[in-house]
């Protein structure tokens, strides 16, 4: 352990089950916030599946790829600003009210996303679905990381993750039942606002974050909850030294008024921000929202043409997870952040890099256009009959010829030549009059499978590591009287990293190719490893209130599954 904090034995997993029936009030606190997690994770998945019925009433949407990044992206632009204003909020006015506020703009944006008559006002609802859920990210689990005991901070934190990949697990769910209604998307969408009514039922009755209390002077209101969270042995200890902490931090406010520039000279806060924000930052750039997001999508590039089978086979991938958010409760506080964060980026190279073959080689390799099989229909593509070289066009080069080209494979065996044809309604019925498969995104493909194998390989290894540990990492490491606007900044990076890979995703993969855009990804993900070995200490099993004195004392350490000896410490 880091900073020479002894670690947290291995129970920590069995504790927290234990709360069940030893402690379920502490259980209903984590819940009950972490459905800001549920949230998050439903308006990821949802999108993904309604985006492919999105773009069958819009054919707008379907033409134009920047429109189909704007209405994924607009939600990233405005929880963007409800994280920054959310830090803010968390210190002023307090994390149950922070979380409350967020749930109102979900539902307002979630009621007009299910109503709207064109992809304008559907624009509109998103960004207010993207306020709340900026806000609730970071509020969620700074309320469940300061009402729960120490030995099992790390599981109840990560509690807030699986919810996340809870939430992307029902959409997908939500998004199957829905295939066939009229109005497929509006449901998909319209179905978002349940979880916000459901928390702020249950954040009404429940109370404010202890450690907040006691920085407003409130000890009497902090007392009586952290009686209810600890054990009645423990309870007078946790009490003095939060008494201890908030007293000093009051007395150093008082003698020095606190300023962002006086934060940033603070030891600890800055070491804090370039672990938390750095963590959040690799989060994003390692391509988890792309593959979220837009999975149905992927799915598709790999030369799956049904938007059912798409659902499907993504919801795969969400259950998995889902599973591996499961698997990050019991190894966060067993394992510890930074090595469970350093085995998940290894597994994400090699998954990504398996990814970078599939699509290379499906992009190379696709079926062959047919002239005579084309000249079948009455739709030929404009690109292909005009061109000099269309005997060597392939499906590939049909699709990135024009957004209204599409290919329609042999009946028999849809690796055999096809044909290219405009991509229209009337096209896509004859084309499937004959049992023939449709494709506008991707091209058969025999190694299509690779992809899903690839996804899912990939999602396994993210989740129960940097899928969860920058969330708790930024929910334990930095001091009370910063902790509102620190974690405001961190998840502010974590919406402008995500707006910015979103947003850019699809433009790469139309640009480059499926394949170099992943490969990209597979690179960041390398250079993160090294970042976490250097940058993130260990704070497993450390109290909240010793971790500032932890990171003024820590050094790099590039040996990082070593223990550190007392002689290091103190040189530290």
């Amino acid at each position: 352990m880091e900073g020479g904090v002894p670690e947290a034995d291995m129970s920590a997993f069995r504790e927290c089950l234990s709360l069940s029936w030893k402690n379920p009030y502490v259980l209903r606190l984590a819940f009950s916030a972490g459905i800001g997690g549920l949230l998050f994770g439903y308006d990821t998945g949802v999108i993904s599946g309604a985006l492919l019925y999105i773009r069958d009433d819009f054919k707008a949407v379907d033409r134009k790829t920047w429109l189909q990044e704007a209405i994924v992206s607009v939600a990233l632009a405005g929880a963007i600003i409800g994280a920054a204003v959310g830090g803010w909020m968390n210190d002023r006015f307090g994390r149950k009210k922070s979380i409350i506020v967020a749930d109102t703009l979900f539902l307002i944006g979630s009621v007009i996303m299910a109503a709207a008559p064109n992809p304008s006002i559907l624009i509109v609802g998103r960004f207010f679905v993207g306020l709340g859920v900026g806000m609730a990210s970071m509020a969620s689990p700074l309320y469940i990381s300061e009402a729960s005991p120490t030995r099992v901070r790390g599981a109840l934190v990560s509690l807030n993750s699986f919810l996340i990949t809870g939430g992307q697990f029902l959409s997908y769910l939500i998004n199957l039942a829905f295939t066939k209604a009229p109005g497929t998307w509006r449901w998909m969408l319209g179905v978002a606002a349940a979880p916000a009514i459901i928390q702020v039922v249950l954040m009404l009755s429940l109370p404010e974050s202890p450690r907040w209390l006691f920085r407003k002077g409130r000890e009497d209101e902090g007392k009586e909850i952290l009686k209810k969270i600890y054990p009645p042995n423990e309870v007078e200890a946790d009490i003095q030294a939060l008494k201890d902490s908030v007293s000093m931090e009051i007395q150093d406010t008082e003698a020095s008024k606190v300023s962002f520039v006086k934060m940033l000279k603070t030891t600890s806060v800055r070491r804090g921000l370039y672990a938390g924000m750095g963590l959040q930052i690799f989060q994003q750039f390692v391509g988890i929202n792309t593959v979220m997001y837009y999975s149905p999508t992927i799915v598709q590039l790999a030369g799956f043409a049904s938007n059912r089978t798409a659902l499907l086979l993504s919801l795969i991938t969400s259950g998995l997870n889902a599973f591996g958010s499961i698997l990050s409760i019991y190894f966060i506080d067993k394992t510890g952040r930074k090595k469970l964060a350093l085995f998940s980026l290894c597994g994400v190279v090699l998954s990504l890099a398996l990814l970078t073959a599939t699509f290379r080689q499906t992009e190379t390799h696709s079926p062959m256009i047919s002239t005579a099989d084309t000249s079948y229909f009455n739709s030929t593509c404009p690109g292909f009959s005009t061109a000099v070289n269309s005997p060597e066009w392939d499906c590939m080069m049909c699709l990135k010829a024009s957004p209204q080209c599409g290919f329609c494979a042999s009946g028999s065996n849809k690796l055999l030549p096809g044909s290219c044809l405009i991509s229209n309604d009337a096209s896509k019925n004859e084309c499937k009059k004959d049992d023939r498969a449709w494709y506008t995104k991707g091209c058969p493909s025999k190694t299509g499978w690779l992809a899903i194998l690839g996804m899912g390989l990939y999602i396994i290894c993210f989740s129960p590591g940097m899928g969860t540990v920058p969330w708790v990492v930024n929910s334990e490491i930095y001091p009370l009287r910063y902790r509102g606007i620190c974690g405001g900044m961190a998840s502010t990076t974590v919406w402008v990293s995500n707006l910015i890979v979103s947003q850019s995703f699809l433009s790469l993969t139309q640009a480059i190719g499926t394949a170099w855009t992943f490969m990209i990804f597979g690179f960041v993900a390398f250079i993160a490893i090294f970042f976490v070995i250097i940058f993130v200490p260990e704070t497993k099993g450390v109290p909240m209130e010793e971790v500032e004195m932890m990171l003024n004392e820590r050094a790099v350490q590039f040996k990082f599954w070593e223990k550190r000896s007392d002689s290091q410490n103190l040189k530290s």
